[in-house]
């Protein structure tokens, strides 16, 4: 089963949209959801981790910022409106539910992991930190994302060495 088959993307993102209180283009909507969802789907795929979490988390990590700067229960409430969602767009087993709510929850903490998933949403969002001009430093990323810094850096800066291939 594809993943556009297991979730109402289309109704999810206008739900999101319609809700959104930021610039849907800057640099906190759709535009990075767009690169965390590359950078989190091709790592899934070489670790393992649930292609479908880490779309989830993609499009929903930054959803209920309120502010682009300074915003520290915005993975909070990411968390809790993932959970309101959760039946109406998507349905989720129980882990992957916890797993979805952690990452969002915690994303902008720092934190490393050791489940796979949540860690491939971790190292998505923090590849994109050249859009506000921070190289990730590779102590926050898996193996995999560490080595996918020089890239997601200058793609997030807009001067990529080559176009992305579209991960599976």
């Amino acid at each position: 089963m594809s993943l556009e088959t297991t979730y109402d993307r289309a109704g999810l993102l206008a739900e999101i949209r319609s809700g959104f209180t930021l610039d849907w283009h800057g640099i906190h909507g759709a535009h990075h959801w767009g690169r965390v969802r590359y950078h989190a789907r091709a790592l899934a795929v070489l670790r393992g981790a649930d292609t479908l979490v880490v779309e989830l988390f993609a499009f929903l990590h930054d959803s209920q910022r309120h502010d682009d700067y300074a915003d520290r229960l915005h993975g909070e409430r990411g968390a809790e409106y993932a959970r309101a969602l959760q039946g109406r767009f998507f349905g989720l087993g129980t882990r992957q539910l916890a797993q979805l709510t952690h990452a969002i929850q915690h994303h902008s903490g720092g934190e490393v992991s050791t489940d796979a998933t949540i860690q491939c949403c971790w190292d998505a969002d923090r590849l994109d930190l050249g859009r506000v001009g921070i190289r990730p430093h590779a102590r926050f990323l898996s193996t995999h994302g560490a080595e996918r810094i020089a890239n997601a850096y200058e793609w997030s800066v807009g001067t990529p060495r080559a176009q992305p291939a579209r991960p599976r």
